[in-house]
């Protein structure tokens, strides 16, 4: 095969410490000899700063390339001049060694050099600088031009183009690792370890978060530093969650495909660095100082108690296919990293990225645990939500809920005590695995997310499903020992409508991404209350009020683990657009402005009322399944499901088509103590959900159920100051407005 050095001629000047001169500023001057290279160690991993022998100071590096027959390490000063230093010891598949001298914010990366075969899956190139994996801090950008790639991409035959090697040296187009000084012991810092019944979760992005928050300085607006400020954990506090979950924060690169088009990867589903945070949030510097500044962050929000967790991409990498760049895995070991077809020119893609990780794989299995632990014990983090964590738990190529990844995690001393939140599914065959995670693992419950948008636009044929729901999901969850906050119960997520736009459009407007309006999902289960997009008509923007009230009443009364995303509480809109990873702009970045506005700063006020409220009440947030069987003789049990006639749902009336049913949370059949041993007592309560879209009559149970209730809730209210006190004696049919919840008190 021709190889593209036959083509074109390489880019760029020879290295410093090749042995011929370079170009500074136009003047050809020596290039002193490189440095001195000792064995050093093959762990840990990655680049360390220590002392070495004799009390020298440097830095040890060690990379696992498993089939390369050669390793530099290349070091670049602040001119971008570089020093190559070949990495000469070889231990058990490790190449390593110690350079005296190598202080933190060094900036480096690799090169690797070995067989260019890609029919058997070898892809080394060492034209490529190469990020390592371990790197703990990333300076610079992610370009894509045709010299990042090990292929040679413009091959005027594109079916073989991914097997012609290109020569060109990518270190000028390519981001740097950074030598970080470990100096941090987290003496001072308490985590929250707030329990999973208690949780209430909140999904925001970093940048978007911050970006608009007029309390926060400008400088720090979009950054690490503006999360940490008091004016955003403010808005958290008194909002009443107990966990921020980032969207992901690993460093990553964006898709050739969007930087064409003028757009980058918003979202950061494109991993590239697992120990690094993501340099582009940083306010203090992108050579170490990143590190330091996260670390503040989890340090402020532990502090106001809150928990930090992060979502993690393990399931794939930026370098995408045979056609993708080669930035770091592609180069170091192709075979090893990466799960390969039979042909092994073309990678098994169960993530629709391009590649999938090779978990099975030992050293790749390291790779993850080893950035999940650095994330627990060094930068503070509390938990991970897992992307696409199904292909995770594939063995070969089924999932396998007793893969090597489920089994270390479930046996590591530090990662089964933290949060463990999976996205049960990926693209692949049997990818679907809802209520399939072993214990340990809580999941994304979808099943949750479907039937409440189902019940509240009417599309239910029953309601059957949104029992299961409300209660805990027990049809799901209750096996092997697994609790209610297994289900992390959500009506939206990053990904989707936003709550507002659930009520607001019938079809997705994804036209300002630049494909056609053919990305994100037609699967929205959403109802517009009558027309399409923003209205001037105040009766279905008030329609549309309540409805939100209705979602975020429901979600934060159900059995689980309610999880929010940010914005959503006060009417946060992405204009129609259903899957926003590439709008870096006012379509991904919440609007604060919107607070100023009476509709919904109420809507935000009543969020904050029903956290406190599941707060207040463990009734609302149980630690095990209800057993729905009588505990005393009066017959009261735990869970009772009512008709609108105020009788106890039948088999048949489950089946029968219904807008309405009520849940009964008996307070008094609670099971487990409190910390002291004394038995959980409670309020009791009943919810009365009613999607019709006329008012119904409804029965109030009357004893052994309660003999007055008292009016706590009541969604069809734009303010929730007045109707709360409202007294009704059981057995009275009240009236219950059309699209509306009733939370009332058994007093």
């Amino acid at each position: 095969m021709t190889s593209a050095a036959e083509q074109r001629a390489p880019a760029g000047e020879p290295a410093a410490g090749s042995g011929q001169p370079s170009a500074v500023n136009g003047a050809r001057r020596p290039v002193p000899p490189a440095p001195v290279v000792w064995p050093g160690t093959p762990t840990p991993l990655g680049a360390r700063f220590r002392t070495g022998p004799d009390g020298v100071a440097g830095t040890n590096f060690a990379l696992w390339a498993a089939g390369a027959e050669a390793v530099r390490v290349c070091l670049f000063d602040e001119a971008g001049r570089e020093t190559r230093i070949p990495l000469t010891e070889l231990t058990h598949e490790i190449w390593h060694g110690f350079v005296p001298g190598v202080m933190p914010g060094q900036r480096y990366g690799y090169r690797v050099d070995g067989r260019w075969d890609p029919w058997t899956g070898a892809r080394w190139n060492p034209a490529k600088l190469l990020l390592d994996p371990y790197a703990r801090a990333v300076d610079g950008e992610f370009a894509l031009p045709p010299e990042v790639y090990g292929h040679v991409r413009d091959w005027p035959d594109q079916s073989v183009a991914d097997t012609v090697r290109d020569e060109r040296d990518s270190a000028p187009y390519v981001p740097k690792g950074v030598v970080v000084h470990d100096d941090d012991d987290w003496s001072d810092d308490r985590r929250p370890k707030t329990p999973w019944a208690d949780s209430v979760i909140y999904e925001l992005h970093v940048r978007g978060f911050t970006k608009l928050h007029p309390g926060i300085p400008e400088e720090l607006r979009g950054t690490y530093a503006g999360l940490a400020h008091p004016a955003a954990i403010e808005h958290l506090v008194k909002l009443g969650v107990t966990a921020v979950e980032l969207l992901p924060v690993h460093q990553f690169a964006h898709e050739d495909h969007l930087l064409r088009r003028g757009l980058t990867n918003y979202w950061g589903y494109n991993s590239i660095g697992y120990f690094a945070p993501h340099a582009g949030y940083a306010a203090s510097g992108t050579t170490g100082q990143q590190v330091g500044e996260f670390k503040r962050m989890v340090r402020a929000l532990h502090a106001a108690g809150i928990e930090v967790i992060l979502d993690v991409v393990y399931n794939h990498t930026a370098e995408a296919g045979e056609l993708g760049p080669t930035l770091s895995l592609k180069g170091i070991d192709n075979r090893g990293y990466y799960r390969l077809q039979d042909d092994a020119r073309r990678y098994a893609d169960y993530t629709g990225c391009g590649n999938t990780l090779h978990v099975v794989q030992p050293q790749v299995l390291r790779l993850i645990t080893d950035s999940l632990r650095y994330w627990v014990t060094e930068m503070g983090v509390d938990g991970f939500r897992f992307d696409l964590a199904a292909a995770l738990a594939r063995s070969m190529h089924d999932v396998d809920m007793l893969s090597p990844f489920l089994a270390v995690i479930a046996q590591d001393p530090v990662l089964r005590r933290v949060k463990l939140i999976a996205e049960p599914w990926d693209i692949g065959s049997g990818g679907y695995q809802v209520g399939a995670f072993p214990p340990l693992w809580t999941e994304w419950n979808d099943r949750y997310r479907n039937a409440v948008r189902d019940f509240w636009r009417g599309a239910l044929p029953d309601v059957r499903e949104m029992g299961y729901r409300l209660s805990g999901s027990s049809d799901l969850y209750a096996w092997g020992g697994r609790r209610p906050y297994a289900s992390v119960n959500f009506v939206t997520a990053h990904d989707g409508f936003t709550l507002r736009d659930l009520v607001s459009y019938q079809t997705k407007h994804n036209e300002a991404n630049g494909e056609d309006n053919r990305d994100g999902t037609d699967d929205n289960r959403s109802w517009n209350c009558g027309a399409e997009g923003e209205s001037d008509d105040e009766g279905v923007r008030a329609l549309r009020r309540r409805q939100l009230r209705n979602l975020l009443t429901t979600l934060l009364l159900s059995t689980g683990v309610p999880m929010l995303v940010a914005g959503d509480e006060f009417g946060r809109t992405q204009r129609g657009n259903n899957n926003a990873y590439c709008q870096d702009n006012e379509i991904g970045w919440v609007d604060w402005s919107l607070l100023e506005e009476p509709g919904w700063r109420a809507l935000s006020e009543l969020t904050a009322r029903l956290i406190a409220l599941r707060h207040r009440h463990p009734v609302l947030r149980r630690r095990a399944f209800f057993s729905g069987r009588a505990q005393t003789a009066d017959g009261l049990r735990d869970l009772a499901w009512f008709t609108a006639r105020g009788t106890e749902m039948t088999e048949g009336d489950w089946y029968a088509p219904a807008a309405t049913l009520a849940m009964y949370l008996s307070g008094r059949d609670i099971p487990g103590r409190d910390e002291r041993g004394a038995p959980v007592v409670d309020d009791s309560f009943l919810a009365v959900l009613h999607a019709g879209e006329r008012p119904t009559g409804f029965v109030l149970p009357g004893p052994p159920w309660a003999d007055r209730y008292e009016v706590v809730v009541d969604t069809s209210a734009e303010e929730q100051a007045g109707a709360p006190g409202t007294v009704h004696r059981a057995g009275t049919r009240i009236t219950v407005p059309e699209r509306t919840v009733l939370l009332l008190r058994v007093a």
